[in-house]
């Protein structure tokens, strides 16, 4: 008999795939390296302001809560497991190693963006936490936190060398973005001509150091979601409903607080702590306000919704990449860099919107969507995706 799945769990997963899709839009649209560049797109002020309110409240936030769900049910997996009298070790590994196959293929042969090659890369290192205890695992996410925070302190200029490669690999991806073949895109995306390879020249070690550190920025989320996990949070959303409301109350104004000000003095020392340690931060107060709302209307059609593109979040979160490059690459609409940042967001709201009815109609008849079946298939080495009693 399996255990029963925690529907707060898969809503705020679906709430988060939204997130995510409204940030990687800003990729979508303008790519990786464009997105930092914006004042090569010419935006009007509106649209400027659209991708602000973006930067501020979206970006560097909604990923931190997937992050946190996946160590959340990485712990809920391994208790499954070991219920049925079963070693996890060898579970996980399958596991990890299916996730960096999937990203591997998916950042090669449809989008840059990926980021399950990044979870299955990490899921070794967090086996290190799967057996700790949960007040362990928070100590461990508050050190990396502020770890991050100091570290983040100062600022890096850019040499003129580096904001040349930049501005001419932006102009280029522009190009063929816009107006290539899928095979030229393809090409320009693996070939390793992007600006990160100038990172192991002596005079850019600096900035090759920041992308050392990224894995840190979101490991205390990890963490943090395995200790939740281990306390059975989100179990019953009723009972901690004043808790739900105090952390929102905390996390939310100091989040916002600190990504705002990183924004705003994005030429000071201070402007990297504030971006990399409000993103968490703000996240924590965001979960813990869809949390506060559930806890009173998970019956509600937004919750359901959210809930049906959860428990398809792979799936889902795939399908946002075709959907969203047939849009914006030359192999489909050629929208690249021309659409508006306001447009993405409804844009994105519409995409949202429609896997939310498909994923809903998909589950009146199937229980698994056809990537989680088959990790799943994967994980437990088995043709059913169950796991063998011992």
């Amino acid at each position: 008999m399996e255990r029963q799945r925690v529907r707060l769990v898969d809503s705020l997963r679906g709430f988060s795939l939204f997130g995510i899709l409204l940030a990687n839009l800003l990729i979508f649209q303008y790519g990786m390296f464009g997105k930092d560049l914006i004042s090569f797109y010419n935006l009007s002020d509106f649209n400027f302001g659209s991708y602000k309110f973006i930067q501020v409240f979206v970006e560097g936030t909604f990923m931190p809560i997937f992050t946190f769900l996946f160590g959340y049910s990485l712990i809920k997996l391994v208790e499954s497991i070991r219920e049925k009298g079963r070693k996890s070790r060898w579970f996980l590994v399958r596991r990890f190693l299916m996730l960096l196959t999937l990203g591997l293929l998916h950042s090669t042969y449809i989008w840059e963006g990926d980021i399950l090659t990044f979870y299955g890369g990490i899921g070794f290192f967090l086996f290190f936490f799967i057996n700790r205890k949960p007040k362990t695992l928070i100590i461990w996410g508050i050190v990396l936190l502020l770890l991050i925070t100091v570290t983040g302190y100062g600022k890096y200029e850019e040499t003129e060398k580096e904001k040349t490669i930049t501005a001419s690999y932006v102009e280029k991806t522009t190009d063929i973005y816009k107006n290539g073949t899928y095979s030229e895109i393809k090409d320009h995306r693996n070939n390793g001509e992007d600006p990160l390879t100038a990172m192991f020249d002596e005079d850019t070690i600096p900035s090759f150091f920041i992308i050392l550190l990224l894995p840190f920025v979101i490991a205390p989320l990890f963490l943090f979601g395995m200790a939740a996990a281990k306390l059975n949070i989100f179990a019953k959303p009723k009972e901690e409903r004043n808790s739900y409301f105090k952390y929102m109350l905390i996390f939310i104004p100091l989040g916002l607080i600190l990504k705002i000000i990183g924004h705003l003095a994005e030429k000071s020392d201070w402007a990297s702590i504030g971006v990399m340690s409000g993103g968490p931060i703000l996240a924590l107060g965001y979960m813990a306000a869809f949390a506060y709302l559930f806890s009173s209307h998970s019956q509600a059609l937004p919750f359901r919704a959210f809930e049906s593109v959860g428990k398809l979040s792979l799936t889902n979160y795939i399908m946002q990449s075709v959907i969203c490059t047939t849009i914006f690459y030359g192999y489909g609409l050629g929208l690249f860099g021309n659409f508006g940042t306001f447009n993405s967001i409804l844009i994105g709201v519409v995409i949202f919107a429609i896997q939310c009815f498909i994923s809903t109609m998909y589950l009146k008849k199937f229980k698994r969507g056809p990537l989680e079946l088959l990790l799943r298939i994967v994980t437990n080495f088995s043709w059913n995706g169950r796991v063998k009693t011992k």
